[in-house]
């Protein structure tokens, strides 16, 4: 039987509609321009396209935050992992809520404070701009690329099973579709109509990851036991594996440390992420920026909660073998679910809000690196911060909104096949190991100079992108991307556990082998991200 045959049997057995899928995709998708349009015709300035002229309350930005990182990731590649490995799945779910306590302890409200749009804006307040400034938007093209390539991969997965097109061709030309409307979203909303797509998708996934969550449990009597005890059955002889650590990253010293890498990636890498760090600057003030991550830590906490009964429900109801041969493996086991759980009905609903998902963050990925290029890189580079059309700075956005969007259509056909979580933890590690040594080193250490911004940001993203080439990520392994050969020497999949340490240690030996000072700049500075005063303040209402 040929590969199309089978997927096309598969998506029968499973009574898989997609005429019905593909028409509430359809909704969505009108629904969400019809508000993306309506948002545009306040965005006239620079302020307004990258930070929504700064008009969103606290509680708004905390559903959109929410909305920005509970990613293809946390819906389609947590469940897959917690259904097949059980604990070790549920590690993503616990260190991608972690880690917003970094972000809310350091990084919020001092960012808010001393940038105005981009990461660039804060390293360069007390630094040489245009090299730091250069360093950071390739730093923040580079994480972006990344996190560009996990939501593609969702896609490619959600297209393969929900649409029923099996050729590769057919999955190509949807891939490319949703990169298209989420080029629309970007270039006509800005941040504020993309702001408003992640509130709505944010409700709609919280929303129906929490009916499935009450309906798996109800079906168990409410008890968690009995769903966990079915989980362990249908694993057969290896499912008590699924209750304890190991499962996955207990194999042998390899996969510890594989686990301890990737949980220092995860919960170092938010706070370094770009296009969560750009929605702290959507809000009037500090405050307001630190009611923005109380929010989201409250909503995102509860659904990686949903996420553990959502992931056993999956295996206890549909099973692994049924997930593994189902079109697009561990990433199809959320909508398997829904489809086992409310039928054709369900999973269209489902898989209509995973695909919101994934336009959401794509379009809040793109803003952010478009948003980076044109500030950082044209504005502070090129033109040495001396404009004279107000207009060409949105201008230039929006066409690099258009190259990065054609730039993530193409990775997300050639990664289709790629687990989504692991996909992230790699940006995570890429965020953990150029963004956030240089955030820090930049808001708490005196001393810290250009050179130093230099070193940790060019230093950590040559080591951390060298060590995933030559990781069992991209070859030499069963799941490796690039199949039939094997060049890896680095033994981690996931950097994060050498890169981020030598990222720090390189921010201070740059730091400690210059001379330049200024002291009155980090003075000002310090005051600055205190306080606020003099920090960017409403520009609309």
């Amino acid at each position: 039987m040929s590969a199309t045959t089978l997927l096309a049997a598969q998506s029968q057995e499973l009574g898989i509609n997609p005429v019905l899928n593909f028409t509430i995709f359809g909704a969505f998708v009108l629904v969400t321009l019809i508000i993306v349009f309506r948002a545009s015709r306040n965005t006239k300035t620079a302020s307004d396209y990258y930070a929504a002229g700064r008009a969103f309350s606290g509680p708004q930005n905390g559903v959109a935050i929410a909305g920005d990182y509970l990613s293809a990731a946390s819906f389609l590649g947590i469940c897959g992992a917690i259904a097949l490995n059980g604990y070790d799945g549920f590690l993503y779910s616990i260190g991608f809520l972690v880690a917003w306590l970094v972000a809310l302890l350091l990084v919020a409200e001092l960012l808010r404070n001393t940038g105005k749009y981009t990461m660039g804006d804060v390293l360069a307040f007390r630094m040489r701009q245009r090299p730091v400034r250069a360093a950071a938007a390739i730093s923040t093209l580079a994480v972006s690329f990344f996190y560009l390539l996990a939501q593609m991969a969702g896609a490619g997965g959600l297209v393969n099973l929900l649409l029923g097109i099996q050729s590769s061709a057919g999955q190509a030309a949807v891939i490319a579709a949703v990169g298209a409307v989420m080029i629309i979203y970007v270039l006509i909303g800005g941040m504020k109509g993309t702001t408003w797509v992640q509130i709505i998708k944010a409700v709609l996934l919280i929303a129906g990851a929490f009916a499935m969550t009450v309906w798996v449990l109800g079906l168990y009597g409410f008890n968690l036991s009995a769903l966990l005890g079915d989980a362990v059955a249908m694993q057969g002889g290896k499912g008590e594996a699924l209750l304890s650590p190991g499962a996955q990253y207990g194999v042998n010293e390899i996969s510890k440390l594989n686990f301890l890498s990737l949980g220092i990636a995860l919960v170092l890498g938010t706070a370094g992420l770009p296009h969560v760090l750009m929605r702290f600057y959507t809000v009037p003030t500090a405050k307001e920026a630190r009611r923005s991550v109380v929010w989201a830590i409250a909503l995102i906490g509860v659904f990686y909660l949903f996420t553990l009964v959502l992931g056993y429900g999956a295996g206890a109801l549909v099973g692994p073998e049924a997930i593994n041969d189902a079109p697009g493996g561990a990433n199809s086991a959320a909508p398997l679910l829904a489809q086992a759980l409310g039928g054709p009905v369900l999973l269209g609903f489902i898989a209509a809000v995973a695909f919101a998902t994934i336009l959401a963050v794509v379009a809040g990925l793109t803003i952010t690196a478009s948003a980076s290029f044109a500030h950082d890189v044209y504005v502070n580079v090129i033109k040495k911060g001396k404009i004279e059309d107000k207009n060409s700075e949105v201008r230039v956005a929006r066409i690099t909104a258009l190259v990065i969007g054609a730039v993530s259509i193409v990775g997300g056909i050639l990664a289709k096949d790629q687990n989504v979580a692991f996909l992230v933890a790699l940006a995570f590690a890429v965020a953990a190991s150029a963004n956030l040594p240089t955030i820090l080193y930049s808001l708490f250490w005196k001393r810290f100079n250009t050179q130093g911004a230099l070193w940790s940001i060019y230093g950590g993203l040559i080591v951390t992108i060298t060590l995933i080439v030559f990781s069992p990520a991209v070859s030499g392994s069963e799941k490796a991307m690039i199949k039939g050969v094997d060049f890896h020497w680095f033994p981690l999949e996931n950097p994060g556990l050498v890169s981020i340490p030598l990222s720090f240690f390189l921010g201070w030996l740059g730091t400690v082998l210059s001379k330049e000072r200024d002291d009155a700049k980090q003075a000002e500075m310090e005051v600055r991200s205190l306080t606020g005063a003099g920090a960017e303040k409403a520009t609309s209402h």
